[in-house]
């Protein structure tokens, strides 16, 4: 089938969640397919923020702890995120960073099985999982390692001395997709504690940790759910491990921060898994972008993920046959995220040229395009016009210009 702008605009035109972009603001001129790094910005959040500021920091000062309920906020967000993972009310905080709420949940894993000495993951996970897993080991003294298999190797590697199986539902350089129930449902058969790294999925797709049977889980504020740059992440411990508890035994995690005890008694409830005082101002910006996203229809976001992930991918081939292109993503929509992924040896330059232009993707080296689809604010027409632009850069040659092979500390 060989595809046309007006088949494109057909689907603009009959989208459901159509209406959710003119929430956001898109700067005219730009088609921005990074929403899988960073989200957009809700229209709503800086009002929002100015009202945390000007007024409940800036006139009602320390009362609003109290009177603007700032002391309940990392438990508020983090049921209301728990309603997009399926998880039960109370399994949910928003806290500190992705890396730092993985270390929490590694330890408590650990603890869930003393018996057992291997942490399991890919070689191909994202590197900070496997830098924190490392490190944990280190700190343990090595009694524990770090076993690394590639994703057709992990199933078979789930022995009787592997204590928690870490997966990242989506990898973040191949979008591809693990099937949750089935990877739980193998750990537990093993005897060993399922972990999942949501950073690419929550927002983008249905997730259902109760039905999946997860233990344990962490993800991001800043990705699909559009909470602005080094939003707070989150953590999720399924309701029957409650009583693991965190190696970091900050006060606000204790049962009663404000009694100032010297001795530590953990808070009987998911505020177990707090540590020191939250970013209020991040906070209140993360809300926006949870509330946004749960008033969208998941399924429907989802349908329109794949759509506009598929149609990417087969206009890649129908118009840049021929110039070194290979998709790395999964063609099947049950193995892929909200991302496609493009291979070519001369990735970062043309990735340059491409933001020069207007699209905006990213690089992960050594020679990955990588394309996020953020379906509320995503268009059908945004992923014609993208490939029509990729189109001109590789016919032009424009990617070859020397400015676009300088170095970036950020790609």
């Amino acid at each position: 089938m060989t595809h046309v702008l007006d088949d494109f605009r057909g689907l603009d035109e009959t989208d459901e969640v159509r209406p959710f972009r003119e929430r956001f603001a898109l700067p005219e001129g730009v088609i921005y397919l990074d929403g899988n790094s960073l989200g957009a910005l809700p229209k709503a959040t800086p009002a929002r923020v100015r009202q945390v500021v000007e007024q409940e920091w800036g006139c009602d000062l320390i009362r609003s702890w109290n009177r603007h309920g700032w002391i309940d906020m990392q438990q508020r967000v983090g049921k209301k995120i728990g309603r997009l993972i399926g998880a039960v009310p109370g399994e949910t905080l928003v806290a500190d960073s992705t890396s730092v709420n993985l270390f929490k949940m590694l330890s408590a894993a650990l603890q869930l099985r003393p018996d057992r000495r291997v942490i399991l993951s890919e070689a191909s996970n994202f590197p900070t999982d496997l830098y924190i897993a490392e490190g944990l080991a280190d700190l343990l003294g090595r009694s524990h390692t770090l076993r690394l298999e590639t994703p057709e190797a992990v199933e078979q590697a789930i022995g009787d001395d592997v204590a928690v199986v870490m997966l990242t539902q989506v990898n973040y350089r191949t979008g591809r997709l693990w099937d949750m129930a089935a990877m739980t449902a193998l750990a537990h058969a093993a005897g060993a504690v399922m972990l999942w790294d949501l950073a690419h999925s929550a927002g983008a797709m249905p997730i259902d940790l109760s039905g999946a049977g997860v233990d344990l889980a962490v993800g991001c504020g800043y990705k699909f759910l559009n909470g602005g740059p080094g939003a707070p992440a989150f953590l999720y411990v399924a309701g029957r491990h409650r009583h693991a508890t965190s190696p970091l035994a900050g006060w606000f995690g204790h049962a009663t921060p404000f009694s100032f005890d010297q001795a530590y008694r953990p808070a009987s409830d998911i505020t177990r898994f707090a540590a020191g005082t939250p970013p209020v101002i991040s906070l209140a910006a993360l809300e926006v972008g949870v509330d946004l996203m749960l008033e969208a229809p998941m399924p429907a976001l989802r349908q329109k993920s794949l759509l506009l992930g598929r149609l990417f991918a087969e206009l890649v081939e129908q118009e840049l046959a021929g110039q070194g292109f290979r998709i790395v993503s999964p063609r099947a929509d049950a193995q892929r995220g909200s991302q496609v992924c493009l291979s070519h040896a001369k990735a970062w330059p043309i990735t340059q040229a491409l933001i020069e232009r207007g699209v905006i993707g990213d690089f992960r080296a050594p020679d990955i395009l990588r394309f996020g689809f953020a379906p509320l604010y995503n268009k059908y027409t945004d992923v014609w016009h993208a490939v029509a632009i990729l189109k001109d850069v590789m016919t032009q040659r424009s990617w070859n210009a020397s400015r676009h092979y300088a170095n970036a500390v950020v790609t």
